[in-house]
C-alpha cells in the first residue's frame, strides 16, 4: 500500500483545497492529512485564520479524500510523521516549490500544481468571501507581495497588470497567475487592487481602480501631492471603498507596541524624535536614475516621517529640508527638521550615504531607542536616568512584513475597522503634503 501525506491550514475550505486533496489521494492508496493548530499557524506567521481547528478538520473529512487526519503542532513534526506513519510520498502545493526538498531523504516529495483563480469558499454556511486581488506593477515589492499574501487567510492573488506585456508575462509565469496589458480586462473579476508601480503613476492607477469599484492597497508614497490624497480618500469614502497606503511599518505588531509604550507616560512627555533610515542603493536602480521622482525622501521618507506624525501629529509650526545631492541633482541624503509647539523632530533618509539608522524617542523621564532596522520593529529598549535600569521589549516580525498590512486591509474590507488607527487618512495626507513641499523646494514639480 502506497501512503501519502500532505499538510495545510485548510481555512475557509475552497476548491483549491479540494483539488489538492484530490490530487494527493490519486498519488497512492492511503492519504493522511495534517491540519495545523492555531498556535502553530501564529508561530509560523500565518495570519487571519477564520475557522477553528475542529471546523477545519471536519471540512477536510467532508472532502472524502482523507483516510486519516492528524494535527500538526510544531516545526520539525513533518519528518517525524513521515517516519512514524511509514510514508512513501510527501505531497504539497507548488507554492512551496523547493521548500521541502530535505524530506526527499526520507520519502518521495511531489509538488502539486496550484489551483489558479480561487473564486470562493465551498461551504454554503460561510459568509466569508475570498478577496480576489490583482497587482499593478511587477517590480521588487510586487514580487514580495505575492508570497506574503499567501500567509493571510481569505485572499487570493489572481492577476497582474503591466503595460509592458513582457514584464507582465514573466511575472505571471513566476507566480502562476494571469497577466494583462489591457487595464479594462485586468479589472474584470477582481475585488481589490495592490499598486506597486513607480511613484508618479500611483495617483492615476488608484483613481482608476476606485472608479472601477475596487478596494485599493497602494505602496508608499501613495501620492506626491496633498490635494491628490484628499481627492482619493474622499472618493473612496463616498463610494464605500477601502483605500490603504502601504507603509508596512505602520501595521507591524512591534511598532504598534512601541507607540503604545511611548504614549503610556513611561518616558514622560515626549519632546524629541529622531528617525533615520539609510541604505546604499545600486546607482543604476530607478531610485537613483529617475531625476524627477527618485531620491532618498520619496523612497524612504515615509518610514521616517511615520513615527513623528503618529506621535506629534501634523500641526507642526515649522519644517525645513536639508539635502545632499549627487551629480544628477537627486537627493542621496535628506534631513527633514520639524518644529512643534511641544518639541522637535528629525526624519533622516539616505540612498547614497550610510548612517546608524535608529529610532529615538526622548521624553522627560527616559527615552526609547530601536536600532536599525527599526522599521521592521522586533526589539526596542526603554532607558531611564539610572543607566542600569533598562526595560527590554521584543516582538516577532515575519517575512517581509507585508502580511500585516494585507491582513488589516482585508479585515477592514470585511467590516472590521479596528485597525484603521494604525495609519489614518489625515496621516497619509500629511505625509503627501510634506513630500510635495520637498519636491517644490527641489524644483521637481511643474
Amino acid at each position: 500500500m502506497t501512503k501519502v501525506i500532505t499538510y495545510g491550514t485548510f481555512d475557509l475550505f475552497h476548491e483549491g483545497h479540494y483539488r489538492l486533496l484530490q490530487r494527493a489521494k490519486e498519488l497512492g492508496d492511503y492519504l493522511i492529512v495534517g491540519v495545523t493548530t492555531e498556535k502553530y499557524d501564529m508561530e509560523r506567521g500565518k495570519l487571519n485564520v477564520v475557522d477553528s481547528l475542529m471546523t477545519r478538520i471536519e471540512n477536510v473529512k467532508k472532502s472524502g479524500f482523507a483516510d486519516e487526519v492528524i494535527i500538526e503542532e510544531s516545526v520539525g513534526q513533518k519528518i517525524s510523521d513521515v517516519q512514524k506513519y511509514h510514508i512513501d510520498i510527501f505531497a504539497i502545493g507548488s507554492d512551496w516549490m523547493g521548500t521541502f526538498d530535505y524530506i526527499s531523504d526520507y520519502c518521495q516529495v511531489i509538488y502539486l500544481e496550484r489551483t489558479k483563480n480561487i473564486s470562493s469558499t465551498m461551504l454554503r454556511e460561510q459568509n466569508w468571501h475570498i478577496q480576489k486581488v490583482g497587482i499593478i506593477g511587477t517590480g521588487r515589492i510586487a514580487n514580495r507581495f505575492v508570497p506574503e499574501s499567501k500567509q493571510v487567510s481569505g485572499i487570493d492573488v489572481q492577476k497582474v497588470y503591466n503595460p509592458n506585456r513582457t514584464s507582465a508575462e514573466k511575472f505571471a509565469q513566476k507566480w502562476e497567475i494571469d497577466f494583462y496589458d489591457d487595464i479594462e480586462e485586468f479589472y474584470r473579476g477582481i475585488d481589490s487592487v495592490y499598486i506597486a508601480s513607480p511613484h508618479q503613476t500611483h495617483y492615476e492607477y488608484v483613481k482608476s481602480a476606485l472608479e472601477h469599484g475596487k478596494h485599493v492597497l497602494c505602496e508608499k508614497p501613495m501620492v506626491l501631492q496633498k490635494e491628490q490624497a484628499e481627492l482619493l480618500f474622499t472618493y473612496a469614502r463616498q463610494h464605500n471603498l477601502v483605500l490603504f497606503e502601504g507603509i508596512k511599518t505602520a501595521y507591524c505588531p512591534g511598532f504598534e507596541k512601541l507607540l503604545g509604550i511611548a504614549c503610556s507616560g513611561i518616558i514622560g512627555t515626549i519632546h524629541y524624535i529622531d528617525a533615520c533610515f539609510t541604505k546604499l542603493e545600486d546607482k543604476n536602480k530607478r531610485e537613483l536614475t529617475d531625476k524627477k521622482y527618485g531620491g532618498s525622501l520619496t523612497e524612504l521618507g515615509s518610514y521616517c516621517m511615520l513615527p513623528i506624525i503618529k506621535l506629534f501629529g501634523n500641526q507642526y509650526e515649522d519644517i525645513r529640508f536639508d539635502a545632499v545631492h549627487d551629480s544628477k541633482g537627486l537627493d542621496i541624503f535628506t534631513k527633514v527638521s520639524f518644529r512643534y509647539p511641544r518639541g522637535a523632530a528629525t526624519a533622516t533618509c539616505g540612498l547614497g550615504v550610510k548612517a546608524e539608522g535608529r529610532l529615538l524617542i526622548a521624553g522627560t523621564k527616559g527615552y526609547i531607542v530601536a536600532a536599525a532596522p527599526w522599521w521592521k520593529t522586533t526589539y526596542f529598549e526603554v532607558h531611564y536616568e539610572n543607566p542600569s535600569q533598562i526595560d527590554k521589549y521584543s516582538e516577532r516580525f515575519f517575512g517581509d512584513g507585508l502580511r500585516y498590512e494585507i491582513r488589516d486591509f482585508l479585515n477592514v474590507i470585511n467590516g472590521d475597522d479596528k485597525s484603521v488607527f494604525k495609519l489614518t487618512r489625515s496621516e497619509s495626507i500629511a505625509m503627501a503634503e510634506i513630500i510635495e513641499m520637498f519636491l517644490k523646494q527641489e524644483h521637481r514639480t511643474e
